[in-house]
């Protein structure tokens, strides 16, 4: 069980960092790029707190 929650957080890290890597590759301006990691993070946030069982 333990493992399993690891694993899980890993993988939501990674995809995290992946898409805020792709995010800074986007062809837009300064500003909607912030917003957009914005909200990335905030996402990703909230998924990693729902595998620990907080949220």
């Amino acid at each position: 069980m333990t493992t399993s929650i690891l694993i899980s957080l890993l993988i939501t890290f990674l995809v995290i960092v992946l898409v805020l890597y792709l995010v800074n590759m986007l062809p837009i301006d300064g500003r909607a790029k912030q917003i957009v990691r914005i909200i990335v993070i905030i996402i990703g946030v909230l998924s990693l707190l729902k595998y620990i069982n907080v949220y």
